[in-house]
């Protein structure tokens, strides 16, 4: 089912929570709602829950108006941030409890949470109350829950926030499998960028109530829409350096380049890079390569075999990787270069992102 949002705004007395949200979450994908807190993520899944009812504009399951209509009647499964299962009751109990308030014959309730507990695998633990479970079980519980009522639509607040690490990787794959197997379309809210960009179809971006940008987890990593998604999206985030761009040429912190870019000579922009973007070719005293420049590693993080560095290139400190066994310790001088491809430009008070023109840019570009 395509679910539509028009000009969604949301208010609660002077506060704006969402502002004129516009946004279409196709048929059977799985949509995570990112964003930092406050900006607005959990209203929106409250909204398509219908437990609030908006402020102005409408909000559509296909083509049916679903603006003003109540929970029980929307055909949405919601899974709450802290499972909210029945203390007293089996894992049986809980899973069929809306099965019995719709009055269902009690072999169908048998069979569809049989049903369930076999998607989710935890067709061994229904006798069981939810103290007894770990927390990926009671997960997989309020899951059951939600699906056995067979709904249009799921929706799912911070689904893997009280989990472990090792539980929460576990988690996101099973919640992928799950949706596969139903193809119900679902939506997810989160402030972990790795959990969205990792589980979800499409992304989903707010901040402060207004949309940010909507893509594929590799559109918003790759091309974000603005500075905003730039610097929420990465751990570690992005490099900003601000600069110019004259003559064709983008200038900051000691970085020259050419760029071709649908930009007026003189036009201050803010250039932005990944640290696993920025390379280091060459490290120690006599590392001067050609047409390279220098910067020198102030600190460094090992990671296994990777090595974040933050190096400082004039009066400016830029975060890399470093891979492999030789990376430079810390006070060492290091050569840098910057595939002006992988390089972002933002412009404006809003910092919205400029893109190339078309052309291939040059290969590689230094820092000199």
């Amino acid at each position: 089912m395509e679910v539509r949002l028009q000009e969604v705004t949301m208010r609660f007395g002077p506060v704006t929570a969402l502002d004129r949200l516009t946004l279409t979450l196709g048929k059977g994908k799985l949509v995570g709602l990112l964003g930092p807190s406050g900006c607005g993520k959990s209203t929106t899944l409250f909204l398509l829950a219908g437990l609030y009812q908006p402020t102005e504009g409408r909000i559509f399951f296909g083509d049916r108006d679903m603006t003003r209509v109540p929970p029980e009647r929307r055909h949405v499964g919601l899974v709450f941030q802290n499972y909210a299962l029945y203390p007293h009751m089996t894992v049986f109990e809980n899973i069929a409890f809306p099965l019995r308030m719709k009055k269902l014959p009690l072999r169908e309730i048998r069979d569809r949470v049989q049903r369930m507990a076999e998607l989710v695998r935890i067709e061994g633990l229904l006798e069981r109350k939810p103290a007894q479970l770990s927390g990926g079980q009671q997960q997989r519980v309020a899951i059951a829950r939600a699906l056995v009522k067979e709904p249009e639509l799921l929706l799912l607040d911070e689904p893997l926030s009280n989990l472990d690490a090792r539980l929460r990787l576990e988690m996101r794959e099973e919640i992928r499998r799950i949706q596969r197997d139903v193809g119900v379309t679902t939506v997810f809210v989160t402030h972990d960028q790795e959990e969205a960009l990792s589980l979800a179809d499409e992304v989903v971006i707010l901040e402060g109530g207004k949309l940010q940008q909507v893509g594929t987890p590799e559109d918003v990593y790759r091309r974000p829409a603005n500075r905003f998604v730039a610097y929420f999206l990465g751990n570690p985030p992005m490099n900003f350096l601000e600069g110019m761009y004259e003559e064709g040429r983008v200038k900051a912190a000691g970085f020259h380049f050419p760029l071709p870019l649908d930009l007026p000579s003189g036009t201050r922009l803010t250039l932005g890079i990944r640290p696993e973007d920025v390379e280091v070719v060459g490290f120690g005293r006599d590392s001067t390569g050609d047409g390279m420049g220098m910067g020198r590693v102030v600190d460094r993080q090992v990671f296994g075999r990777q090595h974040l560095l933050k190096v400082k290139v004039g009066e400016k400190e830029l975060r890399a990787w470093s891979f492999g066994e030789g990376s430079p310790p810390v006070g060492y001088p290091v050569a840098l270069r910057v595939d002006p491809g992988k390089v972002h430009i933002f412009v404006g008070e809003e910092g919205q992102a400029c893109f190339p023109l078309q052309g291939e840019p040059p290969a590689v570009a230094s820092l000199r």
